[in-house]
């Protein structure tokens, strides 16, 4: 018995997603390479700021796949409080930085 892989709300851009990753995982290297390179402090902690935006952006368009997708299916299957519950929780620990 095979099993089937489940849906998720990032299922129909997964491509999408693992390409804006591995651009991350690049930038990550290049942070790497400057601090290896003694690169100038404030150079270093603008290209850390620009990882962090991007993996926001990564993780506000999973939330809104989310939403869309396990949550709306989540309410049909009259689970809407877990799901909110799990959702707020997601949103949570996004928030809490440094």
């Amino acid at each position: 018995m095979a099993s089937e892989t489940p849906t998720r709300g990032y299922t129909a851009t997964k491509d999408q997603l693992q390409t804006r990753l591995r651009r991350i995982e690049g930038q990550v290297r290049g942070l790497e390479r400057m601090v290896e390179d003694d690169r100038y402090c404030i150079d270093v902690l603008t290209q850390i700021s620009a990882v962090q935006a991007a993996l926001d952006k990564v993780a506000l368009g999973l939330l809104d796949g989310h939403v869309r997708h396990c949550v709306a299916e989540g309410a049909e299957e009259g689970k809407s409080d877990v799901m909110s519950t799990e959702l707020m929780a997601a949103v949570g620990r996004l928030m809490r930085r440094g």
